[in-house]
Order: structure tokens, then sequence, then C-alpha cells
């Protein structure tokens, strides 16, 4: 067994629409695949030493005969292709009823309560990109003091403040108040989110100081179960965020992939309690696959890459690496909503490196297959969804 278990989530890096992507508009969609054809191929040769290329081929990805790690794909269990609830389902709790989402805006009921609650009045109540709403209506915000709100595809209530309209503190406030009082009952979406920017006219720029208010999951996690076990519980980027701050026993926020993965490769060069190191890298979803910027994407991939081959060489003979995503966000496709797809499963470890055994874990029926693998890994009961893939990562070895 491993004493230390560390999970990347690649936020948006899907790998294939999955059966049911016509319910939700995404036929064809393939994160993976069309970035990698829009860059001319893409080179990842520690991802690819893994055997990402064997999970589904895509232009500069080869298909090697030795993978260096087990390799498969997961299938979304829960409904909507959501960062909260792809999360949720990673750590065995998938959830069954979709967020509310709102693509025309939010109705007067949950606006007139936000005015009510917050004091102030609103601009903006429609869907929009984040970097699109504040150039047309940062200018106004300035003016008059009140708060950008807006929604996307994905189900979030999201308030853009300028840092020196209305500073963090009041800002961070103002999301609580959404949370708490507002976005309720069947309007309770599945973030809340902080998103302050700085600069002036023309020159308006999101700043690293956002934060989320996420619902909290409706039923134990494996991060709640091992935290409770007197496990090391560690979340690295939105983790805190995405499970309501619960099931942690440390939080290190992040400004971008790279601080992630400085983060993430600084903790497994340390002496440290047994447990699990969970990392998210939203940059790839954030920056890029809601932008539409699939050259941009294809950077952050290789960037991901040559950290990766630092992160591998501090990891011991007693830890695992689990590399996966929590949905695709397809930047080729019309549209910068998230794309129903399925994930990578990546799973590394020394013995499995050495054994050249090609450890094919196929096509897994949840992202909840996660959660049961770390739950069986520190003895723990066996959660209620997912199947563990333990034995395959080590019966190569036994």
């Amino acid at each position: 067994m491993f004493k230390r278990i560390f999970v990347i989530v690649l936020d948006s890096v899907g790998i294939g629409a999955m059966p049911d992507a016509n319910d939700y508009g995404d036929v064809g969609a393939n994160t993976l695949v069309h970035v990698a054809d829009v860059k001319g191929g893409l080179n990842l040769p520690i991802l690819a030493s893994m055997g990402l290329g064997l999970i589904e081929p895509f232009a500069g990805m080869p298909a090697i005969t030795h993978p260096i790690a087990a390799f498969g794909k997961m299938a979304e269990l829960s409904k909507g292709k959501d960062t909260t609830s792809g999360h949720w389902e990673l750590a065995g709790c998938p959830l069954f009823t979709s967020f509310p989402v709102y693509p025309d805006g939010f109705p007067s009921e949950v606006i007139e309560k936000f005015k009510i609650y917050s004091g102030y009045g609103v601009l903006g109540n429609k869907a929009a990109s984040g970097t699109e709403i504040i150039a047309e209506l940062g200018e106004q915000h300035m003016l008059t003091g009140q708060p950008i709100v807006y929604t996307s595809a994905d189900s979030v209530f999201q308030i853009a403040a300028h840092e020196e309209v209305i500073p963090l503190a009041r800002l961070y406030e103002l999301c609580k108040i959404a949370r708490e009082q507002v976005c309720i009952g069947e309007h309770a979406v599945g973030r809340i989110i902080a998103r302050p920017f700085i600069g002036r006219l023309g020159s308006f720029t999101r700043t690293a100081n956002r934060h989320d208010y996420s619902l909290e999951p409706p039923a134990a996690t494996v991060l709640d179960i091992l935290k409770q076990a007197g496990f090391a519980v560690i979340g690295i980027g939105k983790i805190a965020d995405i499970y309501a701050n619960r099931g942690l026993t440390q939080s290190y926020p992040t400004k971008s992939n790279k601080h992630g993965m400085e983060i993430i490769t600084d903790l497994a060069g340390q002496s440290m309690p047994d447990g699990l190191i969970m990392a998210n890298l939203v940059d790839f979803d954030s920056v890029y696959g809601h932008r539409n910027d699939a050259i941009g994407y294809a950077r952050a991939l290789e960037e991901f890459d040559s950290a990766l081959a630092v992160f591998k060489s501090k990891l011991t003979n007693s830890d695992l690496l689990i590399i996966t995503a929590d949905h695709g966000c397809d930047p080729t496709v019309q549209g910068t909503d998230h794309t129903r797809e399925y994930v990578p499963l990546l799973a590394y470890h020394h013995g499995l490196a050495q054994s050249q055994m090609a450890v094919n874990l196929g096509v897994r029926g949840t992202f909840a297959d996660i959660g049961a693998t770390i739950a069986a890994n520190f003895s723990l009961p066996p959660l209620t969804y997912g199947q563990c893939f333990l034995n395959d990562l080590l019966e190569e070895n036994e």
C-alpha cells in the first residue's frame, strides 16, 4: 500500500465525448484531440511515457509499447458537466440532480433578493465571458459602484468588482450573502464566485484573488473520511473551495498552474504524514478552454508536462500519482461551455514503471473509482460508489 497518494486534476482536459453527449449539445467534443490538431501535434514526452496516447490517439502522441503508468479513461456518472460535481464524484460522491443554470440570466426574484440583502444595485445579469463583461461594464461599475453580476453555461453566480471600488473583503461578504441568503432552494447554484479585477477602461484585468463558495457535498467524501481517520488531506488550488473547506487538514491557494505544480513538487520532496495531496490546475479551463484559446491550451499542456518531469523525480517508492480531469472544455467547439467528455486516468508508481507491463484500466464507469481506490489504500470502509483499481496497480509487482 502507498503512504502518500497525489491526485492532480487537469481542470477540463477531457478525452472524447461520452455516449450521452448529445443530451448536452456536445456531440464530437474532444478537448485533447482537437487541441492537438490545432497545434499540429502536442509535445508531451512524460505523459506519452505514461500511456496517454494509448487512451486515445492524437497528433504528436505516440502509442508506446511499455508505458510506465496504468492508463484508462472514466465516464461521469453525475448529471451535468460541472467542476463541482466532477470533483465531488472523484471523491466518491456523485450528484444525480443537475445544478440549476441560467442561460438567460437570473430571474427577477433572485436579483431582487440580492439587492435587498446586499444593499447594492446590479449591473449585467446575463450569461457572459468574464473578460468580456468587465470590458463592457467595467467603466459603468466604476462610476456607479454597483457590482457586476453574471453567470455562464455553468451553475455559477459570479460577482465581478474592481478592487479599488469594492474592496476584496466586501466582495467576499457579498458572495457569502449570495451563498447563504440568495442562491438557496431551487436556485442553489453549484458555486458563487468572486471575480475581482483591476485596471482602467481598455485594460481591465482579472486578478488572482478569485474565491469560490461551493455548496457542501451532500454526503461524506473520501476527503472527509480520511481526515476523520487521522490522515493528512492537503488541497492545492481550488480544492478547498470546491469541497466547501470540508475534509482538509491543510490548503494552499494558487495563482496559476505553474504555482500549483511548484507547491505540489515542493510537498513531494518533503517528509510529511501519510495521506492525500490533491491539486486542481484551473488554467486549462478558465484561461484557455472558456476563452476558446486552443493554442494557449496546447502550450499549457506542454508546460505541465515539463513540470511533471520535475515533480515525478521527487516521488518515493511509497507514493502513488493519479492524473485525471473533472470534465471537458473543448476550445474548438462553438460556445464557451464545458463539454460532456470522458476524462483520462493515469496512475503511476515506481514499481509499476519498473515492471515493464502495460496495465490497461479500461473504461471506468464513474470518476468515483478514484475515491474508492484511495479509501482501499488507506484501509478505510468501502465507499458507496466506485470500484477500486488498486490491485491492478500492484499485481504485476507481487
